[in-house]
């Protein structure tokens, strides 16, 4: 598929500041805060290396504080803002919108089998659709793109359970929108989730 190139496109990046004790901390429940933090640092590293090649302006929003060793000078970091992960989104996506941009793709560092091709194909199905969004086996999703900002998609969500998608997609619905589905991925967020990790080698 030939890769959208495109100036006013952006890419999105949630990542938490890696701090061992604040990050994967279901994961850590089982392993260990010293452990999950590594294995976040790996899931972190790869999807770097699945997003350093993208001609997309990228954008790296962090939880905490700025930290010039994650990523390079191409990523423009921010910091989240919000009470929670779906006020953090919808402040992400205004910002960047503010800015000018025409499109926006959002992920997060939890999927070990995101790959640049589907952030590529999600940006190019937003040529003919409103949304486009990833799902997640969880029930969640890895990935939202949107071509026009909408702060109702993030209103009334339980966030961290199995109803994300399903919810999203009827809000989408509601507003008369169309959206195209992407494949549906697995994220690491507890001890059996790591065999996914073991099977793209990353680990």
């Amino acid at each position: 598929m030939k890769q959208k190139n495109s100036g006013n496109s952006a890419l999105i990046i949630f990542a938490k500041n890696p701090v061992a004790g604040k990050v994967k901390t279901r994961l850590a429940k089982d392993t260990g805060s010293v452990k999950a933090l590594e294995i976040f640092l790996r899931l972190l590293t790869h999807t770097y290396n699945e997003t350093k090649d993208l001609n997309y302006k990228k954008f790296l929003f962090l939880s905490d504080q700025h930290d010039e060793s994650l990523f390079d000078k191409n990523y423009i970091q921010e910091i989240q803002s919000g009470n929670n992960l779906g006020e953090k989104m919808n402040n992400a996506f205004q910002t960047i919108f503010r800015s000018g941009f025409e499109n926006a793709v959002l992920i997060g560092t939890d999927t070990p089998e995101i790959s640049s091709e589907i952030i590529n194909k999600a940006f190019v199905k937003l040529s003919d659709h409103d949304f486009t969004i990833g799902p997640a086996y969880d029930g969640g999703y890895y990935l939202i793109g949107m071509k026009n900002f909408n702060d109702n998609l993030f209103e009334n969500i339980r966030w961290s359970t199995g109803e994300v998608f399903e919810k999203t997609i009827l809000k989408i619905k509601n507003l008369n929108k169309s959206y195209f589905i992407l494949e549906k991925l697995h994220d690491v967020d507890v001890t059996g989730d790591l065999k996914y990790m073991e099977a793209l080698n990353i680990n």
